[in-house]
């Protein structure tokens, strides 16, 4: 069959739905500055759908920092990959902050979180050693066990004793092949807000031989005492051997970072094929991200206003007989009971009649009788924000519950 043939015979599992989904339910337009109200086709809503944990997206100075940059560098310095002409001062004073930061010896930046993640994976194992990965694990990990040529093994969803089974056929197969093990899982899980049992893992490294990789997009700024990741909110940020963050969320930005001892990192370096073969992160974005780490950083106000709106969300939610899954970060996931075309009808609803704008999550990413709506507090919301959302959410339930969605298509108010 000829490719183009093929392509439109079949559009894949979400290109199915683009014809009533486009631009609604899927590649929606939020415009205006990113804040806790945003316009959507024209009407002010309240947003729950942005990742600006810690509100750094139109903070004065991040925005100084910002506007700054791109007038005395523009958007092109430094032009080339680093490892050829890439490469300044101000790139390496970024990785020397990040490494100290989360107390890590040495970091690399890399220009996309995801492709940045795939591509270490990649770089960090050959034939000879195998990966074993929680089966909730970002497509961005999934992407890079693919290109692995050795064996793999996924357990189930943070189930340890599933995971020393895995390490166990692991350790077997390393001993005829002289490979190694690496694990992989993430700190903050970014659909159901559950962290990886980070010291349950760690506890294994006694009774074996693997290195543990650890992305921590959802975590870094958001998690541990001063902001530094959920390794440090559980005490084994030592423990953890690759450390990847990401300036997506937190910093309200772009690329990322991947953190570990000076001898892999230099390894990364000079093997991770994504940055270098790709053009270096542009001035701009590595000068505003030293501005936003260095806010959070020296001040943590900006986590605590998140944490205030996080709990408040997920106590009044809880209170209501909400079920928000085994979430233990600010992530929010609200679980209900319905089908595709109930959950269009909610979140319809939601948009056209209560002007509030959150994600939703059903089948294949979900089972099929569940609708997740998928709530992302931040630093600059507010308490009557939290107050107007539970009470919407309890009407909506009892809708839910009375069959007013039950429809066989979507009707748009």
């Amino acid at each position: 069959m000829d490719i183009f043939d093929k392509i439109k015979k079949n559009r894949g599992a979400l290109g199915q739905h683009a014809e009533y989904s486009h631009g609604y339910f899927m590649f929606p337009k939020l415009e205006g500055d990113i804040s806790n109200k945003m316009m959507f086709r024209g009407k002010e809503v309240l947003v729950w759908s942005v990742n600006n944990y810690l509100g750094m997206a139109n903070h004065p100075e991040v925005r100084k920092a910002d506007a700054d940059a791109a007038a005395k560098y523009g958007l092109s310095q430094p032009m080339g990959a680093r490892m050829m002409s890439g490469n300044s001062n101000l790139h390496e004073k970024l990785e020397e902050e990040l490494s100290s930061f989360v107390s890590k010896e040495d970091t690399i930046l890399v220009n996309f979180g995801y492709q940045g993640m795939a591509s270490a994976i990649d770089a960090l194992v050959d034939r000879k050693d195998v990966i074993v990965y929680d089966s909730e694990s970002h497509a961005c990990i999934l992407d890079g066990v693919r290109m692995h040529q050795g064996k793999r093994f996924v357990y189930a969803h943070n189930e340890i004793d599933k995971l020393e089974i895995m390490l166990q056929r692991a350790t077997k197969i390393i001993g005829e092949t002289d490979g190694g093990i690496l694990v992989i899982t993430e700190g903050v899980f970014g659909m159901g807000g559950d962290t990886g049992k980070l010291p349950e893992i760690v506890a294994l490294k006694k009774k074996y031989d693997f290195r543990l990789f650890v992305d921590d997009a959802h975590g870094i700024g958001t998690m541990g005492e001063t902001g530094a990741g959920t390794g440090e909110h559980y005490g084994v940020q030592d423990d953890i051997d690759i450390y990847f963050g990401t300036f997506a969320k937190a910093f309200a930005s772009i690329g990322g970072f991947i953190s570990s001892t000076e001898n892999v990192v230099d390894y990364l370096r000079y093997n991770m094929r994504s940055q270098i073969f790709a053009k270096s992160l542009p001035m701009p974005l590595v000068v505003g991200n030293l501005k936003r780490l260095e806010l959070f950083r020296n001040d943590t106000s900006f986590k605590d206003d998140l944490w205030k709106i996080a709990d408040a969300l997920q106590a009044g939610l809880k209170a209501e007989g909400f079920n928000l899954g085994e979430t233990d970060s600010q992530v929010t996931p609200v679980i209900l009971r319905g089908g595709p075309f109930e959950a269009a009808n909610v979140v319809t609803d939601l948009r056209e009649n209560y002007a509030i704008f959150c994600s939703l999550v059903t089948y294949p990413v979900v089972p099929k009788d569940v609708i997740l709506l998928r709530l992302i507090p931040t630093a600059v919301h507010t308490l009557e924000d939290v107050d107007y959302t539970v009470g919407v959410s309890k009407k909506i339930k009892a809708k839910l519950e009375r069959g007013e969605y039950d429809k066989e298509k979507v009707v748009f108010a």
